[in-house]
C-alpha cells in the first residue's frame, strides 16, 4: 500500500506532505511527495487534501457500543476492540472499575485471552485485524479515597494491596500498566515504593494535598489519573495534586477533553502549564458511547447519558460518551488547540506513558502501519490498522 499526497503527521509533531509506503503490516518508508513514484506495484490510496495521523491510543476509557471493559468477558473485550479501531483509535488500554478482586480477575483474564488472540492473528500474514491492539490494562479501581470515590462504587473500595495486585497482574499475564491509587490511603506509599520500575503508578480519585502529592512522586509515581477530576482543586493558597504534579518534572497528566469535564480555558491553560510532551488526552468513555442517550451501567451503578455526558442519579458526572477521536476534534474545532498539539497529545504522548512508542504512536519506518486520514473538517475518512483498511 502506498499513500501519496497527504499532510503528514512527523517526528517533529509538524505536518509535511509527504507519501507512505507500507509493506505489510509494517511503515517501510516515509519520503518526500512524490519520492515514492518509482514503486508501481503497491496499491496507492490518494490523500490530497487530507490528513495522515498515527492511530490514537487510549488509556483511560471503560467501555463503548453497549459494552463495558469490567463485563468481564471475550466478547466485551471484542467488541470495544472493534469500535475504537473503527474510529481511529487502534491501541487501547481500558481501565477497571472498583469491584472485588474476583470480578477484576475475570476481567484480567478476558484481557489475556483477547491479547493472545489478537497476537496470533498479527503473526498470520493471511489474517485480518481484529481490531484495536490491547496493550495494557489501567487498574482504576478500587485503591481509591471513599471521599474521592466519583461514579466508583463504594461497596467495593479497598485499600492499597501488593498481594492484590500481584494476583490481578498474573491473570493479566502482565497486562496492567498502569495502577492507579489515592496516596494518602493505608499502604499506598508501599505499594508505589514496591511498583516502581515495574508499572506506572497514577494518583487518582485522592483527598491528597501538595505536601503528600510530592512525596508519592518521590517515592515513584509519575501520572495523575484525569487531571482536575476527583481531587482537590487547584487553587493559589492550595496548589494541591495539581500543583505538586506541575512541580514535578515528568510527571504525565491525563485530560478528559470531551468538552464537558473540563473548561476550553482550563485545557489551554493546562497546556500551557506542563507543555505539550506533558500532557495525555483521554475520552474516559463508558458503555453508551455510541449509542443513543438514556438509562446504562457504570461499575453496577446506573447513570443517565445526556449530551454526551453520564451521570449517576445524584448528579455526580460518571464518565463520558464520547471516542477519543471524538475528543480531537473537539479540542482542535471547539478549543482552539493545534490540530499538532492534539495529536501529540493522543498519539504520542500515551504510547510513550505506558512503553509502546517503539510500535506505535508515530508515521515512522519500522513501526505498525496503524494510521488514520482525516478530511479537513477532523472527519474520519479511512482507518489503516496492521497495514489493512479497517472497515469493522
Amino acid at each position: 500500500m502506498k499513500i501519496c499526497n497527504a499532510l503528514v503527521f512527523t517526528e517533529d509533531f509538524t505536518f509535511v506532505q509527504m507519501d507512505v509506503l507500507v509493506e505489510g503490516k509494517t511503515i517501510k518508508a516515509v519520503a518526500p511527495k512524490g519520492g515514492l513514484d518509482e514503486i508501481e506495484d503497491a496499491v496507492t490510496v490518494d490523500g490530497t487534501g487530507m490528513y495522515l495521523i498515527p492511530g490514537l491510543t487510549d488509556i483511560h476509557f471503560h467501555g463503548c457500543d453497549s459494552y463495558d471493559f469490567s463485563d468481564g468477558t471475550e466478547e466485551a473485550v471484542a467488541a470495544i476492540a472493534r469500535y475504537e479501531a473503527k474510529n481511529g483509535i487502534t491501541t487501547i488500554c481500558p481501565a477497571t472499575m472498583t469491584y472485588p478482586e474476583d470480578m477484576l480477575l475475570k476481567v484480567c483474564q478476558s484481557a489475556r485471552a483477547y491479547r493472545e488472540k489478537w497476537e496470533a492473528a498479527a503473526k498470520d500474514p493471511h489474517a485480518g485485524p481484529l481490531g484495536a491492539d490491547l496493550v495494557g490494562i489501567n487498574m482504576e479501581g478500587p485503591f481509591i479515597a471513599m471521599e474521592k470515590k466519583g461514579a466508583q462504587n463504594p461497596a467495593y473500595v479497598h485499600k492499597p494491596d501488593e498481594g492484590m495486585f500481584r494476583r490481578l497482574q498474573e491473570a493479566s499475564g502482565g497486562l496492567i500498566k498502569l495502577c492507579d491509587l489515592a496516596p494518602e490511603t493505608e499502604g499506598a506509599m508501599d505499594l508505589i515504593t514496591a511498583l516502581r520500575g515495574e508499572v506506572v503508578c497514577s494518583l487518582a480519585h485522592t483527598t491528597a494535598d501538595y505536601e503528600i502529592s510530592m512525596k508519592a512522586f518521590a517515592q515513584g509515581a509519575s501520572h495523575v489519573t484525569h487531571l482536575f477530576n476527583a481531587m482537590p482543586p487547584y487553587t493559589h493558597r492550595s496548589p494541591g495534586l495539581v500543583g505538586a504534579a506541575a512541580d514535578t518534572p515528568g510527571c504525565e497528566v491525563e485530560l478528559i477533553c470531551d468538552g464537558k469535564h473540563i473548561h476550553p480555558a482550563v485545557v489551554r491553560s493546562t497546556l500551557r502549564m506542563f507543555g505539550a510532551g506533558r500532557v495525555i488526552m483521554i475520552s474516559d468513555s463508558m458503555r453508551a458511547t455510541g449509542l443513543k442517550e438514556g438509562w446504562y451501567t457504570l461499575g453496577g451503578q446506573e447513570v443517565i447519558v445526556q449530551d454526551n455526558l453520564a451521570k449517576l442519579a445524584d448528579g455526580t458526572i460518571a464518565g463520558s460518551a464520547t471516542n477519543l477521536m471524538q475528543c480531537l476534534r473537539v479540542v482542535v474545532k471547539e478549543m482552539g488547540v493545534p490540530l499538532e498539539t492534539a495529536v501529540r497529545c493522543a498519539a504520542v504522548n500515551p504510547a510513550r506513558s505506558i512503553g509502546t512508542f517503539d510500535r506505535y504512536g508515530s508515521i515512522e519506518p519500522g513501526k505498525a502501519a496503524n494510521m488514520v486520514l482525516l478530511d479537513q473538517e477532523l472527519q474520519v475518512m479511512t482507518v489503516i490498522l496492521n497495514g489493512e483498511e479497517y472497515r469493522g
